[in-house]
């Protein structure tokens, strides 16, 4: 043994122990909340590896049911256009990118949940409410706009084109270009529909008011104008198509904004009281 041990052993005072201890303390929690991040993070890597299947198993069950049925639901596509095929594997390139296309169409309400169930536990109530709201209206919105194109824009512009042509040429139409064509006419319509709703989200956050799309009206039919010459095949029965219900959905975009603004201004007086 040391003889000189207790003497050059350090002497805490009351608040030296009470330091030393808060200092334990500090770490054994530090440790534990590093511990509990790293439980929530695998948790939501999990979580996420388990929706990510789902999805995927969803997306290969209409893709295989798809697939196996073309010959039922082809002549809705086609609507009993001649169509031709340039060689023997586009047969099966033709077959596998519309089923394809068609089995991501099916899978997008599910693949929606999933994707609301991985986020939704991550929201504040107020959130989960509004995107709840929002998610529904979106996909029920790209629907009405698909089918706009499919019922009217595509079947309208599709006979349009082919008259005119077909007054100076032999009119042989392969099966990739209408199948390209009948995604220009639909798909783009699908998301130009989503108006609404992007501009409620914009309304909801303060960034967007009525008056101002009252304001750059004018500016606004142009680029409207615009978007559908871009997106619409080159002739202009297509682009009307497009334009008037595009104009209708702008006006009814500022009356729902108008909504949106009664509510919150509702809600702030009722806050205030």
């Amino acid at each position: 043994m040391d003889p000189y041990e207790d003497h050059n052993r350090k002497v805490l005072s009351p608040l030296d122990k009470q330091y030393e201890e808060n200092k334990i303390v500090d770490y054994v929690k530090e440790e534990e909340e590093n511990k509990e991040d790293e439980g929530t993070l695998v948790e939501h890597l999990t979580d996420l590896r388990k929706q990510l299947i789902k999805s995927a198993f969803v997306f290969l069950f209409f893709f295989i049911t798809v697939f196996s049925t073309i010959n039922i639901w082809f002549p809705y596509i086609t609507r009993g256009n001649d169509l031709i095929i340039l060689g023997p594997l586009q047969v099966v390139k033709f077959y596998m990118s519309i089923s394809l296309a068609l089995s991501l169409g099916l899978s997008l309400p599910f693949l929606a949940h999933f994707i609301w169930q991985f986020v939704k536990p991550g929201l504040y109530p107020k959130e989960a409410k509004s995107l709840g709201l929002y998610a529904p209206m979106m996909l029920i919105l790209f629907i009405i706009g698909v089918g706009f194109g499919y019922f009217v824009v595509n079947p309208l512009s599709y006979d349009f084109l082919l008259s005119l042509g077909a007054m100076n040429f032999d009119i042989m139409v392969s099966a990739e270009e209408y199948v390209r064509f009948l995604m220009m006419t639909t798909m783009p319509l699908g998301l130009l529909f989503e108006m609404p709703v992007i501009v409620m989200f914009l309304a909801s956050i303060d960034m967007l008011t009525a008056e101002t799309m009252k304001k750059v009206r004018k500016w606004s039919y142009l680029a409207i104008a615009i978007i559908s010459a871009v997106i619409t095949p080159p002739d202009f029965i297509s682009q009307l198509l497009v334009l008037i219900p595009m104009i209708f959905l702008y006006e009814g975009s500022i009356y729902v904004i108008k909504i949106v603004e009664r509510r919150k201004s509702k809600m702030e007086s009722t806050a205030s009281i």
